[in-house]
């Protein structure tokens, strides 16, 4: 079988991308610890607030141990919603201690949004019906902005908040 000199250039250009390809998927699922979200978890959208961790009281960054975290959210209508401050006003900026692992629980009443603080991997997919959780440990100091990196109306770019790593 006699294969003409540009069809093994080919060949081998198609099988050389398909390796970089699986190699890259490789490094971010082994080495980075991104990982699908498994959808183990359904919650009613339109009383999610009968979820313990989705109270009002409840909504933001909780201490639960020490150097541990749990940060509940709501993504809705080009909102997070990660509750209120003392003069019930909603928080829009959150501080984390630096090296703390958190485990973020997020859900939405309404449209399927997303959840990525820029800069982190942190980064998920809250669907209406399901509690989208992931660990994380913040290691870097600074200011890092979360973005709902789903399109999900007219209004989507205003859908943000910030969150600052602390010493």
């Amino acid at each position: 079988m006699h294969i003409h000199k540009f069809e093994k250039y080919w060949l081998i250009a198609g099988i050389g991308g398909l390796i970089v390809f699986l190699v890259i998927l490789g490094f971010g699922a082994f080495y980075l610890g991104t990982h699908p979200q498994s959808h183990g978890i359904v919650i009613d959208p339109e009383n999610i607030e009968a979820n313990e961790a989705f109270k009002k009281e409840n909504l933001g960054l909780h201490e639960i141990g020490d150097g541990k975290y749990v940060l509940n959210v709501v993504a809705s209508a080009f909102n997070y919603d990660l509750g209120v401050d003392e003069d019930g006003k909603p928080v829009k900026h959150i501080q984390i201690p630096k090296d703390s692992k958190v485990l973020i629980q997020a859900t939405t009443p309404d449209v399927i949004h997303g959840f990525n603080i820029a800069g982190t991997n942190a980064n998920m997919m809250v669907e209406p019906g399901y509690i989208s959780s992931m660990e994380v440990t913040f290691k870097k100091p600074g200011e890092y902005t979360l973005v709902c990196n789903e399109y999900c109306g007219t209004g989507h770019h205003l859908m943000y908040a910030t969150v600052e790593v602390v010493e």
